[in-house]
């Protein structure tokens, strides 16, 4: 993936680097604890079964799928996303999959994709509810072992990273090593996987990209779907930077949100024809580099292209493509993971004073105690110079599988800050089953948790 250091960082971390990494977890633990047993609570979950359990395969659903800004027949309050789908229903009643003619490839355009939809999910009701919310995350890596000894390792810890957000919140995942279309090599070859991804999953509304190298650091943030019911794409970026200095980072296209629709379909056509199987790869590759005074380097990347998208093409593309820049959407590592220890001990000040937060629970109501920090988050902040946690943390230029990390850093700086990122996340993890790393920087040892802690 294109690996830009981000427009907003001034920092230098070689004096980031000479610091104490040591977590200030373990200062708590000088005097050690008391441990007491453990009571079990029995939960209730009640489920409440939807009518269209019963309805008939052609009722009409309450759900149109459309692009954003069009109306759809569900403009009702938020609907709970049902979980109880009927997996073992396919009617024979032909539908998109039926069609010969239809081409999971980039080649080949989709049209009529929105109808297409709908009619899936007129013969699929038991998916209706919650649809316009559902998320599917998409993810992948090279098919071959990394050239970096320890880079399959620390993809392994990436991927489980995104396979405990999405179990958290209830969303599927597809992870892909292979190259679909061995001509879109590299950064280009997400296009092939979300696409697939899309006519793979009718009834998801929101196809999620996150780069291999991205690691949620904070489990408990949601994204803010309410904000982009009028787009079509959300991606993390300044929009100064990219209308008034014309920088090619003004925008980091390794984590972006793309709804599952017929506008999308068309971006993603126009968007890959930038790309490597496209027989003006190399005029695009001039393009690009005159438009944007900063690119250094003359290949066609797909970063580029979208940010040439949003400036050239606006009135097409832009005014349904939401750029997001108020909370670490993706954050650039190098500002992020120096201010790990402070975010720490700020929580951990927060949980000695609400009882409601020490309390153990399972995992599955997770997003209840969510709520709970959310009232003494209120002065946090976002983003640069907040003390919330940040979203996800972005480790560009570090290259973890092949190792071939930007000069600006050493791999030793890389690979400490991944493992630091990575533990901060799993501790909100480990804390749901009874554990905790006491150290950052120590992937191996685990303490259990304390009734009451950190009280």
């Amino acid at each position: 993936m294109v690996t830009p250091q981000l427009p907003q960082t001034q920092t230098s971390y070689s004096s980031m680097a000479k610091q104490n990494c040591r977590s200030k977890i373990s200062s708590i633990f000088s005097d050690g604890f008391l441990f007491a047993g453990a009571s079990i609570v029995a939960l209730l979950v009640v489920w409440a079964l939807w009518s269209f359990m019963s309805a008939s395969p052609n009722a009409d659903p309450s759900f149109l799928p459309t692009s954003a800004g069009q109306k759809s027949a569900l403009e009702t309050p938020a609907n709970p996303v049902s979980t109880v789908f009927d997996l073992r229903y396919d009617p024979p009643d032909p539908n998109f999959y039926d069609d010969p003619d239809l081409s999971y490839t980039m080649e080949k355009p989709i049209k009529n994709w929105d109808e297409k939809r709908r009619q899936w999910l007129k013969l699929h009701p038991s998916f209706i509810p919650g649809a316009e919310e559902r998320i599917l995350m998409v993810s992948g890596s090279q098919s071959t072992p990394c050239k970096n000894p320890i880079g399959d390792h620390l993809l392994l810890r990436f991927f489980k990273n995104k396979v405990d957000y999405c179990r958290i919140h209830g969303y599927d995942i597809f992870y892909n090593n292979i190259l679909l279309q061995p001509k879109m090599w590299s950064f280009w070859a997400k296009m092939p996987a979300i696409k697939a991804a899309m006519v793979a999953h009718p009834e998801t509304e929101w196809i999620w990209w996150v780069d291999s190298d991205a690691a949620f650091t904070d489990m408990d943030f949601k994204l803010p779907l309410d904000r982009y019911k009028a787009h079509n794409f959300v991606v993390h970026g300044w929009e100064k930077l990219i209308y008034e200095q014309q920088s090619w980072t003004s925008i980091n296209a390794g984590v972006f949100l793309i709804r599952n629709c017929q506008w999308s379909m068309d971006l993603m056509e126009a968007w890959a024809k930038m790309g490597p199987q496209s027989p003006e790869y190399d005029k695009w590759g001039e393009i690009l580099r005159t438009t944007f005074k900063d690119k250094i380097f003359q290949e066609s990347d797909d970063q580029s292209g979208l940010a040439y998208l949003l400036l050239k093409e606006k009135e097409k593309w832009g005014n349904k493509i939401y750029v997001e820049g108020e909370y670490y959407f993706e954050g650039y590592w190098v500002e992020i993971v120096g201010t790990l220890d402070n975010i720490t001990d700020k929580y951990l000040g927060i949980e000695k004073g609400e009882a409601r937060l020490r309390r153990r629970h399972g995992e599955r109501v997770s997003e209840s105690y969510a709520k709970v920090w959310e009232e003494h988050l209120k002065d946090a902040g976002y983003g640069r110079y907040s003390w919330r946690r940040p979203f996800i943390t972005h480790f560009t230029g570090c290259q973890p599988c092949s190792g071939d990390h930007n000069q600006m850093y050493s791999g030793e700086t890389c690979f400490d800050a991944m493992q630091k990122a990575l533990n901060f996340a799993d501790n909100q993890v480990l804390r749901k089953y009874g554990y905790m790393h006491k150290d950052l920087l120590d992937s191996s040892t685990v303490f259990p948790v304390p009734f009451d802690f950190p009280a």
